[in-house]
């Protein structure tokens, strides 16, 4: 039974980690990652000690990079171990950004945006994988002779420390700045984007090109190139694929009893705030709520909380997950404009995009935000019927707490239904159901040996 549905418990213990191989060949490791800038950055600073973080599909080049990067600036380089997952922490440490720089063909992308984008008068936005991104403004250096109204987005990488802001500040939206010119709107312009994943069976996984496509204005063009061969794409179609899932899973996330959040982000401006609003948000529809730090979402870490309905994923735009492939994870994992969709009924505000990819851009002082209704607004009882199941749900009545500097909420008292939700009975039925704090209620004791093994056969336990 074990060998059907596991691996043995001794090959777990034998099993040694390896390293994937060189994946950039060595002449061609300076300019792929820029290591002239990257030293230049190093020994400005004076840094001794450097920390060196990789995505983990190119840790293979770590120790390469590293050990170049020791031989021209002398300074010790640590390569962290952890997943490149989300944005750099908050807090005044120098950083500097690679993202890798991938070839691109700027003749075959001229002629594939002419045969796209006939005429010349019409507004287009350049976009990029982040590894094309050095070759936009070369891009649109051969095309501006002839296209009037052309937009070049930018990576939206943090200010350095100490840095004016420029004014006025660009746009900011999908990981990327716009410099429009006053009086314009992101929602008027067409869009080129030059990149896409040779490596990925569906395109519809790409998850730089979902985000994009899943918040650009629907009535506007928007066609995707290949930066080697100059390919062209319309993603109309793909467009409307994506934004069929997006509403199915609103759907779900409004039949949801129980929600997970995960903090894929920690130590980051306002996540904090985040959090609370979508706690917020959640028990004012009737949800139940649960924060889960697990670093990057997998399937195999979901499938412990098999009580949760839906996932939300709180982490910076570059760093959201793709839609998953069917049968991947046990339950959705959302955005957290898709739950802000679900839990407030006057969402999204009119005229705007419905789709963000920043959880910063639901907070208060954004044009995206839009406050819950009060108590007593008709939105809460408006008969609502669940397109998966055909059930009429239930309106979310509530009411403000009675601190007014709190943003929590207590549900109004009424009539409990008989029927309970299978996922919260199961969690509350859990012997352990997470760390609590229980301050000063414990007495203070020495730390002890705990067990050694692995879950499927601890030491003590003996075999049998």
């Amino acid at each position: 039974m074990e060998s059907m549905f596991s691996s043995p418990a001794e090959a777990a213990l034998q099993r040694e980690t390896g390293v994937p191989g060189l994946l950039t060949p060595l002449p061609d490791l300076d300019g792929v990652y820029e290591l002239e800038r990257v030293a230049g950055f190093v020994r400005d600073l004076g840094c001794e000690r450097v920390a060196l973080q990789f995505p983990d599909q190119l840790l293979g080049d770590a120790v390469a990079v590293a050990a170049r990067l020791e031989e021209t600036t002398g300074s010790k380089m640590f390569i962290l171990g952890d997943t490149a997952y989300g944005s750099p922490p908050a807090r005044p440490l120098p950083v500097a950004f690679v993202l890798r720089q991938r070839s691109v063909a700027l003749e075959l992308c001229v002629k594939a945006f002419e045969a796209q984008n006939p005429d010349p008068k019409a507004p287009v936005v350049l976009l990029s994988e982040p590894a094309c991104a050095h070759a936009l403004e070369a891009l649109a250096t051969l095309l501006r002779p002839r296209y009037l109204d052309l937009l070049v987005s930018s990576p939206a990488f943090p200010q350095p420390v100490g840095s004016l802001s420029p004014e006025p500040m660009p746009l900011e939206r999908f990981g990327r700045r716009f410099p429009l010119a006053p009086g314009r709107r992101l929602e008027e312009y067409g869009a080129f984007y030059v990149g896409g994943s040779k490596a990925s069976p569906d395109p519809d996984l790409d998850p730089d090109l979902s985000r994009l496509l899943l918040g650009w204005a629907p009535g506007q063009p928007f066609s995707s190139c290949c930066p080697d061969t100059g390919k062209t794409q319309d993603e109309g179609a793909r467009a409307g694929r994506l934004r069929a899932r997006r509403r199915y899973l609103v759907e779900r996330a409004r039949d949801a009893r129980v929600v997970g959040l995960l903090a894929g982000t920690l130590g980051v401006a306002q996540h904090r705030e985040a959090l609370a609003h979508l706690r917020n948000l959640t028990q004012a529809a009737g949800k139940r709520s649960y924060v889960l730090a697990l670093g990057r979402p997998t399937p195999a870490k979901l499938a412990n909380f098999p009580e949760v309905d839906v996932f939300v994923l709180l982490a910076c735009p570059l760093g959201a997950l793709a839609p998953q492939l069917s049968g991947s994870f046990f339950q959705p994992i959302l955005a957290p404009c898709e739950l802000e969709a679900a839990c407030n009924p006057a969402w999204p505000p009119p005229g705007l995009a419905p789709h963000l990819t920043h959880y910063a851009d639901l907070l208060p002082g954004s044009p995206f935000h839009v406050a819950l209704p009060p108590p007593e607004s008709e939105l809460w009882e408006t008969p609502d019927v669940s397109l998966i199941t055909g059930d009429l749900r239930p309106p979310p009545a509530w009411k403000s707490s009675n601190d007014h500097g709190s943003l929590a909420l207590t549900p109004r008292p009424q009539l409990e239904l008989a029927e309970s939700s299978p996922a919260a009975s199961f969690l509350s039925s859990r012997s352990w159901q997470g760390l609590e704090p229980r301050l000063g209620q414990t007495p203070v004791t020495e730390a002890v040996s705990g067990r050694r093994g692995i879950a499927i056969a601890y030491e003590d336990e003996g075999s049998g």
